[in-house]
């Protein structure tokens, strides 16, 4: 297991100290997957590279597998840390072939017996089964003579995840590995690396801005924002019950209205808000919720209301009782589904609304706008 308790660092620049990190707290168990997400300059990957031992902490603690890592009094250089790295580049050997990059990510003493080792001509070691084992396992077996040069993009990433392998690292840091490749390889490749990790029972932390990329990848997603994490959970739950709405507008499209909270508590599992869509239901577990003794949960005064684009449907005027009515302005085409702006007959509310691609109406329709049967918005 991974833990980081109460870590800060700050940088001195020309412009003054910037606080890099503040008192990060992080707890990553073993065999599973944290992908920290975050934009550019919320502290991600000052926080991977002190965990890797690029950087040493101002304050705080690092442990995996129960041995101190690094704090204030002590910093394990990085080649002692037991932990592997995919940089967002790959950055392999240019003149080394892909067995031989794969080999150099062995452990110090194998590295220094493997150069020892009596060569063939072609530059390859003589024996090599953990790297051949690594090269079929991430699918580029018969690849170990080729250069990188004459590898794709995403083989290329496949061969900097076997180095990294090479030594059976404790924990595997991986630095935005699939930002440099197009967008349908991309999908491929971190497809196929989650279901390798998953199989080998791999401990991972993944940095990425990419918020489809964490969704789909990770057991836990850690948001970060200007050096703190502000929210930390399953996939589904960051997502469906964002910390705040700066979270829930970074996680994805969110159509935020404002409402009136017609139910002001009680011991149920929802209430009700009245909004430009009409009354629909918001969870108990909404952040803005707080505990009111026996009389159950309590939420006071005008609210936002939060729904995603895919919890809205449109429908034909009249054909339901439910929403509010409106007028298409723009629609965006992508393939398998699409969006559908509208405004609303109150002329001032627009919403966003996803569909099916083969379903979506076309610019100037009337329609109805109603929260899906079953959907709960959020107040946040």
């Amino acid at each position: 297991m991974l833990r980081v308790e109460q870590v800060s660092k700050r940088f001195f620049t020309d412009d003054g100290p910037v606080d890099a990190l503040r008192n990060v707290d992080l707890k990553v168990d073993s065999g599973t997957f944290t992908a920290v997400l975050g934009a550019s300059g919320s502290g991600k990957t000052t926080l991977l590279r002190i965990i890797a031992g690029f950087e040493r902490p101002d304050a705080g603690l690092v442990e995996l597998e129960g041995v101190t890592l690094a704090e204030v009094s002590k910093c394990l250089p990085p080649e002692r840390r037991n932990v592997g790295i995919v940089p967002q580049d790959g950055a392999l050997f240019p003149h080394l072939n892909v067995h031989d990059n794969v080999a150099y990510g062995l452990n110090a003493g194998s590295r220094a017996a493997w150069f020892r080792a009596v060569r063939r001509p072609s530059g390859r070691a003589g024996s090599g089964e953990r790297v051949e084992e690594l090269l079929d396992l991430v699918g580029l077996a018969g690849y170990g003579s080729r250069r990188p040069n004459e590898l794709s993009g995403g083989q290329q990433q496949r061969v900097a995840l076997a180095r990294a392998l090479a030594p059976r690292p404790s924990l595997l840091l991986m630095d935005e590995p699939f930002s440099a490749l197009d967008a349908g390889l991309r999908v491929s490749i971190r497809e196929e690396v989650r279901e390798l990790l998953r199989l080998l029972g791999t401990t991972v932390v993944l940095v990425t801005h990419d918020q489809n990329e964490a969704l789909s990848m990770a057991d836990q997603v850690v948001i970060m924002r200007d050096g703190q994490v502000v929210q930390a959970g399953s996939p589904n739950g960051v997502y469906t019950n964002p910390a705040d709405l700066e979270t829930a507008a970074f996680l994805g499209a969110a159509v935020v209205l404002p409402g009136k909270v017609l139910v002001a508590n009680g011991q149920g599992t929802s209430t009700e808000v009245e909004t430009a869509l009409g009354v629909v239901p918001v969870g108990w577990d909404s952040p803005r919720m707080t505990d009111d003794g026996d009389r159950g949960r309590r939420v006071d005064g005008g609210v936002t209301v939060v729904v995603r684009p895919e919890q809205l449907e449109l429908t034909a005027p009249g054909a339901t009782d439910r929403g509010a009515s409106g007028t298409v302005g723009s629609v965006s085409f992508y393939g398998h589904d699409g969006t559908a702006r509208v405004l609303l007959d109150d002329g001032t509310t627009e919403v966003v609304v996803r569909v099916l691609g083969l379903g979506l109406p076309d610019q100037g329709d009337r329609v109805m706008v109603s929260l899906v049967e079953g959907a709960r918005a959020q107040i946040l």
